[in-house]
């Protein structure tokens, strides 16, 4: 017995110790697809490591600058990978050091600069992304494509409201 007299079946039962929406599928569902996320993101960080001596970080800025051939500002950067601009600050100056990137003063605003991928960069990125595609597929090895089909249908109309929702 517990300190309020009933047996464990009982506070099971009633479920008046959950917060309300508990069991609702709307967390049901923010969970999985958490749950999938932090497995996806832990298999991609972990092979990143081990094959190619770099991070998921290093990637996705890469990754950004790639589909920006002209480049953009670190505000941009920032706002593209959504993470903090000290974030984005310690990973391009890793990868300046690799000489993967470049910063060049911005010239319609000389407070601001505008990193661009080197070419040293750009074969980099590609070598990367050839793997990460390797890797995604293994991840998803075994689901259906009209499953996969649905999915990213789905998971797209969830994040155009989510984005609508966030904006009001």
């Amino acid at each position: 017995m517990s300190n309020n007299g009933k047996s464990p079946a009982a506070r099971s039962d009633d479920r008046q110790d959950v917060p309300a929406g508990a069991g609702s599928a709307d967390l049901r569902l923010w969970v999985r697809l958490l749950a999938c996320a932090k497995i996806g993101e832990k298999h991609l960080r972990r092979r990143f490591e081990d094959n190619f001596e770099t991070t998921l970080p290093r990637f996705d800025v890469l990754a950004a600058l790639y589909a920006a051939p002209d480049g953009l500002r670190m505000s941009e950067l920032s706002k593209a990978l959504l993470v903090s601009n000290g974030n984005v600050t310690v990973v391009v100056r890793q990868l300046q050091d690799r000489g993967h990137v470049e910063a060049q003063v911005n010239p319609a605003d000389r407070r601001s600069a505008i990193v661009r991928l080197t070419p040293t960069g750009k074969a980099r990125f590609l070598e990367l992304a050839e793997a990460h595609y390797g890797w995604v597929g293994d991840l998803l090895d075994g689901v259906p494509e009209d499953q996969k089909t649905l999915l990213v249908t789905a998971l797209g109309e969830l994040r155009a409201k989510m984005a609508r929702n966030d904006r009001q």
